[in-house]
C-alpha cells in the first residue's frame, strides 16, 4: 500500500509540473528565501512542520512568487493594493492624534489629586493663537484726519465737572475714560480727575504721578476741553470735596447718556461747577451713542499714557523675561488673584487647616456682616459657586490647567499679583510645577525699584505693561486688571497672541473625581479652551467695552 501511495503521488506531481505557469512558480519558489525547502528528518515526509509555509496568493504575487498574470493572482493583487491604501489613509489621519497622545500633556500621571509629569519639550503652537489668521480686525478709535472738531468755544460750555476716580489703578482708568465721555455728552469742561484714596489701596497718587498729563490734554483737544485745575475764579474749592450742594449723587450704575442730559446737566448749568461722586461704573455701554463709546476707546488706548520712566522700566522687565534662558524665549504673564480680600469676598471654600478656615470666617463676619449672617448657609453656597466656576483659582489649580494645556516646567512665567493668601505654602504647588516663576522684584534690583515704591499705582502700572507685552496672558479670576489687559491686547492687534480665560468649572470636576483619568481631563481642557484665547468677539447689548472693544472701536482690516 505504501508503494502504491508513493507511485500515485509521483504521477500527480508529474502531471502538475507539465503546466508552464506551474513550472515558473516552482522555479521562483526554489530561489526564494521565503519558501522552505524540503529537509530530511524531523517531520512527516521529511519536512519539518514549522517550515511548511503557505503565503496567500496576493502576497505571493506581490513578492513575485506567483505569476501576476493568473486570474486568481490578478484579482487578489488589486484587493491587496486597495487594502494597503485604506490602511495608509487611516494611518495618515490618525497620526496627529497618536502623536499628541505620545507628547505632553498626556504623559502626565495622576495619583488622586497629585500630578506627576515627565520632562518633555514644549510645542511651538502653545505660544500661537490658532484662530488668529482668520481674524482681520484693526484699531479704528483714533480721530480721523478728515473729521471736523465740534468742540465749542470755552465761554459756551455748560460748565465744569469734577470727578473723583476711586479704587485701584485700573478702576481709576475706567473712571477717567467715563469722565471724558460724560463731559462730551453734556458739552462740559473736564477738570483733571482726582485719583481718590480708598481703604484698600491707601495711596496718595495724583494724576500727574502716573499719567502723562500733557499728552492726555493735547490728544483730546479736539474732543473735550480739559483743564489741569479748578478755575481761579472759584474760591470755595473745598466744597467740591465736602459739600453736598456741590455734589451730584445717586447716579445709577450704567446710567444712559439721556440720564445725564436730563438730571445732571441742569445742575451744572445752574451751579457752573459740580462734583460727581461716587463715579464707579456710572455710564452704560449699550445705552450711549456709538461715537461716545468710540471716544472712550480713544481715551483708554491712545490718550492715557504712563509716564516715560514707567514705560522704560516696563520695557526693561519684559526684555529680561525674554532673555532669562540666555536665548530669546517667549514668556507667559499670569495675573494671580488670590489676595486675602478676594478670597474673603468670594465666599468660596478653599483647602486649608481648621485654624485657617476659622480665621477666614472671622474675617468675613467682620468685613461683610450682612452677607455672613450666622455662616450656616455659606457651605452649600460655596459648593454651588465652585461648580459654576465663580471661585478664584488657587495657585495650584491654575498650575494644573496650564499643565493640561501642555506648558512644561521650563515655561517662563511672570506673576502679577498682590500678597497671595497663604503665602509660600499656598504658592508651593504652582512653583513645583513651574519653577521659573518670577515677579518684578526678582527681575529688578532694589535700587531700580525704589522710585516706584512711592506709589502703589506705579507698581501696578509696571505689572500692567509687562502683562500687556507678554506672549501669553493668563487670568485666574475676573476684575478690571484682567479685562483691561485682554481688551488692550485685542485692540492693538495682540489678539494674535493668546489671552487665556480658564474655565474655572473644570477644576471642580477634576478634584471632585480623584479617579478621573488624566487624559480625560486634558481632553476637556483642550476642547473647552479652543475658543477662550482672546480673539475679538461679536458684541451684544450691555457688553463690557473694556474687555471686548470690537464693535465701536475696531474695523475690518
Amino acid at each position: 500500500m505504501a508503494e502504491l501511495r508513493h507511485a500515485t503521488a509521483a504521477a500527480a506531481a508529474t502531471r502538475a509540473s507539465s503546466s508552464p505557469s506551474k513550472r515558473d512558480a516552482e522555479a521562483a519558489s526554489a530561489s526564494s528565501p521565503l519558501v522552505a525547502s524540503p529537509r530530511v528528518g524531523g517531520g512527516k515526509d521529511g519536512v519539518r512542520p514549522h517550515q511548511r509555509w503557505s503565503l496567500p496568493s496576493p502576497v505571493r504575487s506581490l513578492l513575485a512568487l506567483e505569476d501576476p498574470r493568473s486570474p486568481t493572482a490578478s484579482t487578489s493583487y488589486r484587493i491587496l493594493l486597495a487594502a494597503i491604501a485604506c490602511f495608509a489613509l487611516a494611518g495618515l489621519f490618525s497620526a496627529p492624534s497618536v502623536w499628541s497622545r505620545l507628547n505632553a500633556p498626556y504623559l502626565c500621571r495622576k495619583e488622586g489629586i497629585r500630578l506627576h509629569c515627565p520632562r518633555v519639550s514644549e510645542r511651538d503652537s502653545l505660544w500661537e493663537n490658532p484662530h488668529a489668521a482668520a481674524t482681520s480686525w484693526k484699531p479704528c478709535a483714533e480721530r480721523r484726519s478728515d473729521e471736523i472738531s465740534d468742540l465749542v468755544p470755552e465761554n459756551e460750555t455748560s460748565g465744569f465737572i469734577f470727578i473723583h476716580a476711586e479704587g485701584g489703578l485700573n478702576q481709576q482708568r475706567i473712571a477717567i475714560c467715563n469722565a471724558v465721555a460724560i463731559a462730551k455728552i453734556m458739552n462740559a469742561t473736564l477738570i483733571l480727575p482726582v485719583l481718590k484714596q480708598d481703604q484698600i489701596w491707601k495711596d496718595q497718587t495724583k494724576f500727574e504721578d502716573i499719567f502723562d498729563v500733557d499728552h492726555f490734554i493735547n490728544y483730546l483737544k479736539d474732543d473735550v476741553r480739559i483743564v489741569r485745575d479748578i478755575p481761579d475764579w472759584f474760591t470755595e474749592k473745598e466744597e467740591l470735596f465736602t459739600s453736598i450742594k456741590r455734589t451730584v449723587k445717586n447716579i445709577p450704575k450704567y446710567a444712559s447718556a439721556q440720564f445725564y442730559i436730563d438730571n445732571v446737566l441742569p445742575r451744572i448749568k445752574e451751579k457752573k461747577i459740580m462734583s460727581i461722586k461716587p463715579f464707579v461704573d456710572r455710564l452704560g455701554y449699550g445705552n450711549v451713542p456709538m461715537e461716545i463709546n468710540r471716544l472712550r476707546c480713544r481715551v483708554n488706548y491712545h490718550a492715557l499714557k504712563f509716564l516715560p520712566d514707567i514705560e522704560e522700566m516696563a520695557d526693561r522687565l519684559a526684555t529680561r523675561m525674554r532673555n532669562r534662558t540666555g536665548n530669546l524665549n517667549p514668556y507667559m504673564a499670569l495675573h494671580l488673584r488670590f489676595e486675602k480680600g478676594m478670597v474673603g469676598l468670594s465666599f468660596c471654600d478653599f483647602a486649608g487647616t481648621r485654624e485657617e478656615k476659622a480665621m477666614m470666617a472671622t474675617y468675613r463676619q467682620k468685613q461683610w456682616p450682612r452677607r455672613y449672617k450666622n455662616g450656616s448657609h455659606l457651605w452649600p453656597l460655596a459648593l454651588e459657586k465652585r461648580k459654576e466656576g465663580r471661585c478664584p483659582l488657587e495657585p495650584g489649580e491654575i498650575g494644573i490647567i496650564l499643565r493640561a494645556m501642555g506648558y512644561t516646567k521650563e515655561t517662563q512665567i511672570y506673576v502679577a499679583s498682590g500678597q497671595v493668601y497663604g503665602g509660600n505654602t499656598r504658592m508651593a504647588p504652582l512653583r513645583n510645577m513651574f519653577p521659573n516663576l518670577v515677579s518684578k522684584e526678582d527681575l529688578a534690583s532694589k535700587e531700580e525699584m525704589e522710585p516706584f515704591k512711592k506709589h502703589v499705582t506705579s507698581l501696578a502700572a509696571l505689572d500692567f505693561l509687562v502683562c500687556l507685552k507678554s506672549d501669553v496672558f493668563v487670568m485666574t479670576h475676573g476684575g478690571n486688571f484682567a479685562k483691561l489687559i485682554i481688551g488692550y491686547r485685542r485692540y492693538m492687534g495682540r489678539h494674535r497672541l493668546k489671552s487665556i480665560k480658564p474655565d474655572k468649572g473644570l477644576m471642580s470636576k477634576f478634584f471632585g473625581d480623584p479617579y478621573m483619568p488624566w487624559a480625560t481631563f486634558v481632553e476637556d481642557v483642550m476642547i473647552t479652551h479652543q475658543t477662550r484665547t482672546g480673539l475679538p468677539e461679536p458684541t451684544f447689548p450691555h457688553y463690557d467695552l473694556w474687555e471686548n472693544p470690537l464693535t465701536p472701536c475696531m474695523c475690518r482690516a
